[in-house]
């Protein structure tokens, strides 16, 4: 019998009957499983009945339940706050003051050192017992009890500070500081204390204690320029630190706390007076019998007689830092150098004095406790870093770390900007009011001059007109590309706000882009490193031979207009306190934050350029203090000791660049009745006595090498000649090398 044909339609009715059943497999599979989970969850339930609590004890439940919950989120929280701690441990930290480095000024003379191996470091079991217990006891006597973080040391030193109605102790351990001086800065914010509690729990999961102690004392700053105790026993007492008497052990101890306030080279009184409490702290804790210490007592330490020599500690901390970039970059291999700075001692002292006595006179007026500064000549060398009052207080550099907002003094870049889009000095601009996305920026004095040329905006700090420049005409990005080509490292934000400077600088990178004015449009390059020597003499580094040189990043006609500019700022602007003596030609430019927390100038002549900034480290306002008032007071100080005796350069794109008469040297005499502090530079050589003597040494570099006798050689015509010894002179055969007359 054969089969019935299929029907055309059987295919796809079979296929649906196939999807159906898979459709009732999914459905009842599905509701199997929830009814499931549901008996189960049901289960549970019924289960867990059996454990509730309920009166008293439940509060005690329902707390322990909402702590877990907390301390979870608090788990979290407290990873991502340690993150950015963590970060800071990823290089090479042992090694970081693996080098010995010899710092010389720009002349050859040695201003410093810097590095651990420099004083050969002494392990912890051969330095002497009462040095250790003096430490401990002064510093942190639960050292060995605690973990990094001491609460029990911690809530003693809050009851006594309270009880004092002031800071008489402080809750740092030994490994806080520690995680301090290897990781962080002396930077005073709640962000870094943070860090500083993360990191000392790492180094103590990583570090035994003898190694924490053994670190701390091979790196704590210990005045006069010197870092751990071995160096400081060899400043102090001209002796190893295995030969430390009680007395001396004592002084040393008494260092940590403020080590420029107790320095005995500086004032030995008050570092007796230091060393005393440090053996009443022996005595209190236990370590040691006031019979023990009275011979100590009796007999306080002497210390080796120094003159007291400042050693621009702020800049040799920056150069440090350099020499280790330098040989991280493969520059150089060697750890143990030599390095020829570019600082000049006698610009480095004028530079703190007029800081120093700048705040001394009015800060307390102004509400002004911190300033820095930084002095390059121009060609790039840094001549002068101030990077605080006291280097011994904190070593915390305001000058290369503290970022704080420019003010009128980033209007630079927007107006650089301008006038590399076609815009002259002349072009005129609407000082009005002016709204940019909800925005609307006001002038210093509330009041708006209409149609104003960019020379007389700039000169007067308007604030509408660089804004306007960035809405209408060059937009943010470009604005911080400028910023950016003209020496400006530190990271820039490119929100609106910009062309009025919210976004922070540091104060050398405001130096580094306004040295580009007076170099004609030309990279400043600037750089605290002349040369890294061996110490067999070898050449390993030289600023001049292995940099590129550098290249344009302003067009000429640009950097004469903005010259044009902002050599009229302190003639009919701004920054008319900053005019030299002499009719020496300045250019610069002010610039005073939101609520007065910094205060700016930063100036330029063919010579030099300089930056001031003064403000607090805690972003407190000042006193109505803006950059046209003790900065620029403080870079005409500066400046005009600067430039006594000295060749002036000429200012490249302005008319009459150079006073009357040429390239004369200034001298500077106090007049009657004239405020503030005139510093005189010692003359040694005249300008022109100095420009004949580098001739000669740029002509002796170029020099071939002394031909001997009976060389015949050519000059320029092609005249040959034969070389005769002076009479008398000796001289060497080039057979036998004997010498002979």
């Amino acid at each position: 019998m054969q089969d019935e044909p299929k029907s055309p339609d059987d295919r796809p009715r079979r296929k649906r009957h196939f999807l159906l059943r898979i459709d009732s497999w999914i459905d009842s599979t599905v509701w199997n499983l929830g009814f499931t989970l549901g008996e189960i969850w049901e289960e549970i339930t019924i289960f867990s009945r059996k454990f509730r609590v309920r009166g008293c004890k439940r509060i005690g439940f329902e707390l322990a339940g909402e702590a877990m919950t907390l301390g979870t989120a608090g788990f979290v929280v407290l990873l991502a706050l340690a993150q950015p701690a963590f970060e800071e441990t990823k290089e090479d930290w042992r090694n970081r003051g693996d080098f010995a480095v010899t710092f010389l000024d720009r002349y050859g003379n040695t201003i410093g050192h810097r590095g651990i191996i420099h004083e050969d470091s002494v392990p912890i079991d051969e330095l002497p017992d009462h040095l250790i217990k003096a430490v401990l006891a002064t510093e942190d006597r639960r050292f060995f009890d605690h973990f990094g973080i001491d609460f029990i040391g911690l809530t003693r030193a809050l009851s006594e500070n309270a009880k004092a109605g002031g800071v008489v102790q402080g809750g740092s351990t030994i490994t806080q500081q520690l995680a301090k001086n290897l990781f962080l800065t002396n930077e005073r914010s709640i962000e870094r204390k943070i860090k500083e509690a993360f990191l000392a729990l790492w180094l103590e999961a990583n570090l035994s204690k003898k190694e924490i102690l053994s670190l701390y004392l091979d790196r704590a700053y210990m005045g006069g320029g010197t870092f751990g105790a071995a160096a400081a026993a060899q400043f102090y007492f001209g002796k190893n630190i295995t030969e430390v008497n009680l007395a001396e052990s004592a002084m040393l101890a008494g260092l940590f706390k403020a080590p420029a306030k107790y320095a005995p080279h500086v004032n030995l009184p008050a570092a007796r007076g230091r060393a005393n409490e440090v053996l009443s702290n022996l005595v209190q804790s236990g370590l040691m019998s006031e019979g023990q210490v009275i011979a100590a007592r009796r007999n306080p330490a002497t210390v080796v007689d120094r003159a007291d020599v400042k050693a621009p500690d702020y800049f040799l901390d920056w150069a440090f830092d350099e020499v280790q970039r330098l040989a991280k970059d493969g520059k150089f291999r060697e750890h143990s150098v030599i390095v020829r700075t570019t600082i000049d001692t006698g610009l480095q002292q004028a530079a703190e004095s007029a800081m120093e006595t700048s705040l001394r006179e009015y800060g307390e007026s102004y509400k002004a406790k911190q300033g820095a500064l930084v002095m390059i000549e121009n060609g790039g060398a840094v001549r002068a870093m101030v990077g605080g009052r006291d280097y011994g207080e904190s070593q915390f550099n305001r000058a290369t770390r503290a970022l704080r907002q420019p003010g009128s003094s980033f209007k630079l870049y927007t107006y650089s900007t301008a006038m590399e889009n076609g815009f002259t000095p002349e072009s005129v601009i609407s000082d009005a009011p002016i709204t940019w996305r909800g925005w609307s920026p006001q002038n210093y004095g509330r009041s708006y001059k209409g149609k104003v040329t960019l020379l007389t905006a700039m000169a007067q700090s308007y604030n509408t007109v660089p804004v306007r420049l960035a809405k209408d005409y060059l937009g943010t990005e470009a604005i911080v590309a400028t910023a950016k080509k003209m020496g400006i490292e530190t990271p820039l934000r490119t929100d609106k706000t910009i062309p009025l400077g919210t976004s922070e600088v540091t104060v050398l990178d405001q130096a580094t882009a306004y040295a580009v004015m007076p170099a004609g449009g030309m990279q400043s390059r600037r750089h605290g490193i002349g040369q890294v020597l061996g110490y067999d003499g070898d050449v390993l580094y030289d600023f001049n031979r292995d940099e590129p040189p550098a290249s344009r990043v302003l067009s000429e006609q640009a950097t004469s207009s903005m010259n044009r500019i902002l050599t009229q700022i302190p003639v009919i602007g701004t920054a008319r306190r900053a005019a030299l003596d002499g009719g020496i030609v300045t250019g610069g430019k002010t610039g005073t934050s939101q609520s007065y927390r910094d205060a700016w100038f930063i100036g330029f002549t063919g010579n030099y350029t300089t930056a001031v900034w003064y403000g607090n480290d805690d972003f407190t306002p000042m006193h109505n203090m803006t950059g046209g008032s003790l900065p620029a007071m403080t870079f005409k100080t500066l400046m005009d000791y600067a430039h006594q005796g000295i060749e002036l350069r000429a200012i490249p794109g302005i008319e009459n660049p150079l006073p009357t008469g040429g390239h004369k040297g200034t001298e500077v005499a106090k007049k009657d009745g004239e405020p503030g502090l005139v510093l005189v530079r010692p003359r040694s050589l005249s300008a022109e006595s100095t420009r004949i003597l580098r001739q000669i040494g740029e002509n002796l570099k170029k020099a071939g090498p002394l031909a001997p006798a009976g060389t015949k050689m050519a000059d320029a015509g092609g005249t040959v000649s034969e070389t005769e010894p002076a009479k008398g002179a000796p001289v060497i055969t080039p057979v036998s090398g004997e010498l002979r007359r």
